[in-house]
Formats: C-alpha cells, sequence, structure tokens
C-alpha cells in the first residue's frame, strides 16, 4: 500500500519537474537585451513544405554579447530563413552577407524591461498553478485511496503532508527562478 502511495508521489514529482522545464524554456525565449540562440526556438522555417526549427537548419552563434550569428548549413534557405525571423514577433531585421545572418539586438529601453519583468512574473505565477493542480490531483487519489480503503487515514495524512512539501519545494524554485531571470532583465 505504502509503494502505491510513494509511486503517486513520484508520478506527481516527474510532472513538477517537466513544469520548471517547461519554465526555464519560456524564460530562455524572453529576449533581454542580449543575444540568446533560445529566442529562435518558436520561430519555424518553411524548409520545402516543412516547417522546421532554425537550429535544424543553421548553426547559431553569440558573438560579441548582443548578436546572433546564423550560418546555414545550406546557402540556399537563407533567404527563407531571413523571411521566417521578419515575420516573427522578434522584432529585429536580419541582415545577411549571402552566406550568414547577423541579428543585433539593441538594448530595451526602460519601459520595455518593466514588460518584460512583468512577463516574467506571469510565467512564473502559471507555473506555480500548474504545481498547485498537480497537487489538488495528488490529494485527490489519496482521498479515493482512502475512499476505497486501499489506505489508513495515517497513510494518506502522511502522504498528503510529503505533497505539500514537494509543492513547497517546487514552489520555492520557481520563484528563484523567476527572481533571477527578473534580476537579469532589470541589470541591463
Amino acid at each position: 500500500m505504502l509503494e502505491l502511495l510513494k509511486e503517486k508521489l513520484d508520478a506527481s514529482e516527474k510532472s513538477m519537474k517537466k513544469v520548471i522545464d517547461h519554465l526555464q524554456k519560456e524564460y530562455g525565449s524572453i529576449r533581454a537585451g542580449r543575444a540568446n540562440p533560445a529566442v529562435l526556438d518558436k520561430i519555424p522555417v518553411d524548409y520545402y513544405g516543412t516547417p522546421t526549427p532554425i537550429n535544424q537548419l543553421a548553426a547559431v552563434s553569440v558573438s560579441e554579447g548582443r548578436n546572433l550569428l546564423i550560418t546555414p548549413y545550406d546557402p540556399s534557405t537563407i533567404r527563407s530563413i531571413s523571411k521566417a525571423i521578419l515575420a516573427s514577433d522578434l522584432g529585429i531585421t536580419p541582415t545577411d552577407d549571402g552566406k550568414t545572418i547577423r541579428l543585433v539586438f539593441p538594448q530595451p529601453t526602460e519601459e520595455r524591461r518593466k514588460e518584460l519583468a512583468k512577463t516574467v512574473k506571469k510565467y512564473g505565477d502559471e507555473a506555480k498553478v500548474k504545481i498547485r493542480n498537480e497537487r489538488r490531483d495528488l490529494m485527490d487519489k489519496f482521498k479515493k485511496l482512502k475512499k476505497d480503503s486501499e489506505i489508513t487515514e495515517d497513510d494518506q495524512k502522511s502522504a498528503e503532508k510529503k505533497a505539500q512539501t514537494l509543492t513547497d519545494r517546487y514552489t520555492e524554485e520557481i520563484d528563484k527562478i523567476a527572481a533571477e531571470k527578473e534580476k537579469e532583465i532589470m541589470s541591463l
């Protein structure tokens, strides 16, 4: 019976880790004045009729802190990549020399940094809601097991306490990650 509870807690912890991973990916795509190849992850390029991520069509590197250098593996895709970047919500005009594409990230204004900080907070809050929903689902499972007489009331209380500890740990981690990202944005 205790093995059943441990199994449910482990599955829930896996889900919570996925929420953290997703949050970090979201934060990676927030453009904060520094060049970060992750901002290109959500931009699909039409490659022979198939939407393909830029990082599968080209080598992407950071040069000089605020510049991204995109070197396509196939030089014929340079136009498609430029077009996809222009059509995206990135807000940067790519320049190409026929072999590489250069993206220059301007220093964000104070107003823009505050906007980005709000976005960071929103993503953090959404992640916390997902963590709390995971806890709620877990608590419901424990109640059902107790109702079906598969576990004792003591086992249920113990499992609920562990679920709350898990939730608190991941919520704190989200707060820490969000604070770091906000500090990064505001210190440009």
